[in-house]
Formats: C-alpha cells, structure tokens, sequence
C-alpha cells in the first residue's frame, strides 16, 4: 500500500502511471502545471508517501486513491522552497476521518473570562503533531464540487505546517534574508505583512459589509476573516487552486506569496 511504505530506508517506489493519472484527472489545478512541475510533484508525492504514516479513524479505510491524492495536494506548495519536504518534517501522522469532528475549545476574552464550547473542524493542523483531515471535504475539494469560495482542506492545513514552522502561527512563514529585496530577518517579515495584513483587513472589512448589510461576499472564504494565521491559510488554498484569479483579487499579496512560493529555489 502508498501509504504504508517505509520510511527513509530505501528510495520511495515510483507512483504507478495509471494512479498518477487519476490524481491528475481529479485536481485539473495540478494537471495545468508544467511538465517538469508535474513530475516533481510527482516525485515529492511519492517521498511523502515513503516518510509519512496514514491513519484511518472513526472507521475509515485509507486507500491508496486516499493517500495518494491527499500526497500531491500536500506536497504542492513545496514545489520551489529550499528544503524540500524537510518544512514538514515535525511530523509523520496523517488522521483520515469519515465526516467533521467536534472538538472542546477553550477561549480566554478581553475580560479574562474562560469560554468552552465544541467546534465543529474539517481538518486540523497541529504544531510538532498530526495533521487531521475530513475525507469528504477532500473528495468534495477534488470533485470541484463547491458553491461560491473555493475550499480546499489539504493545502488549508498543510499550509498551517508551513506558517508554524518558525514557531510561531502568526500568517508569517520563515522568510530568507533577501526575501523581497530584505536585508536582515526582520525586514523580510516587514515586507511580508505589508502585504498581508493591508489585504487581510480589506477582506475583513468586505466580510463583515457582506454578512451585516448584505454586500457583495468576497471570493474567499468568509473564515478568513477570524485571523492572521487563517487568512494566510484560506488564500493559500485560493494561490494555489486558481492563482490567475488571486492575482487579480489580490495583487500586492500574490506578489509576496510568488516571492515566496516561486522564487526560493537554490537560495540558502
């Protein structure tokens, strides 16, 4: 099985042509990248298989047809940073469930008041831990089948893994000195939230207008709007599924997301 190859002791098998072909057929997104993009996603997915470990729960079957197609939507914005898989190497567990679960969260507020409510999550990202995924959001995802914003759980959560991996989860992931022409560390994140947090708060503000007084909704998911951090996972999902559209809904951030998801490759 894919999902159970073992991990780092020899090459990963090469992914099957007939299977490959399937995740293309099911993720147009993938299938529109170039030749040689293709087939590095293609290799990334099959290392991804080799170092990670799936798990069903709740009753669920992990297939190759699961683990695989979860693989390349993974991997892809991978594709040109420095270091390949090693962004997600603060983990080996993938949890596959039947349907969204309900989990206990606690929330402090402004008065220091502690709140404990369930939520109802479709995936789940956690820092130095598993990563949880709803299958049928998954599939739905693959299937193109969504109303309005585009929604696309895997890259969502894998985008979290990249954003926590300087420790903090913030919207900000690791940036290189020179990132956008940035001449220390702190600059490079200057530079960073200039762009984001300007378009963060034009989408909070088109959120808000469209759920009070009926304005137009905004491209994005409306969840979006709750932070930084969910922001810069929600747009990733748009970046990478439909990016000619990110771009014209948000060009100084698709700037900053090309610099960073583009340009890396061969820096240090």
């Amino acid at each position: 099985m894919l999902g159970r190859w073992l991990r780092g002791l020899r090459p990963p098998p090469e992914i099957p042509e007939a299977a490959w072909q399937r995740v293309l057929g099911a993720l147009p997104f993938l299938a529109w990248r170039t030749p040689e993009e293709r087939a590095r996603l293609r290799g990334f997915s099959a290392r991804f298989l080799q170092r990670k470990e799936f798990h069903g729960a709740l009753s669920f079957t992990i297939t190759d047809e699961v683990a695989l197609l979860i693989a390349a939507q993974a991997v892809l914005p991978l594709l040109h940073l420095p270091g390949d898989l090693d962004w997600y190497d603060d983990f080996v567990g993938i949890v596959v469930v039947p349907s969204e679960v309900s989990t206990r969260r606690t929330l402090v507020d402004e008065a220091g008041v502690v709140h404990e409510y369930d939520e109802s999550i479709i995936g789940e990202a956690r820092e130095h831990g598993p990563v949880m995924l709803s299958w049928p959001h998954v599939a739905e995802a693959a299937a193109g089948v969504h109303e309005g914003p585009i929604l696309n759980v895997v890259i969502h959560e894998f985008a979290h893994k990249i954003d926590m991996r300087d420790g903090q989860i913030d919207g900000c992931p690791p940036l290189p000195v020179g990132f956008m022409g940035s001449a220390t560390a702190l600059q490079a994140r200057e530079r960073w939230l200039a762009e984001l947090e300007p378009a963060y708060d034009r989408f909070r503000e088109q959120a808000i207008v469209a759920e009070r007084f009926g304005g137009e909704p905004p491209w994005l998911d409306d969840y979006a709007a709750s932070s930084l951090a969910e922001f810069f996972a929600v747009a990733c999902e748009a970046y990478f599924v439909d990016r000619a559209r990110f771009t014209q809904e948000f060009g100084g951030l698709a700037t900053a997301f090309d610099a960073f998801f583009l340009s890396q490759r061969g820096k240090a």
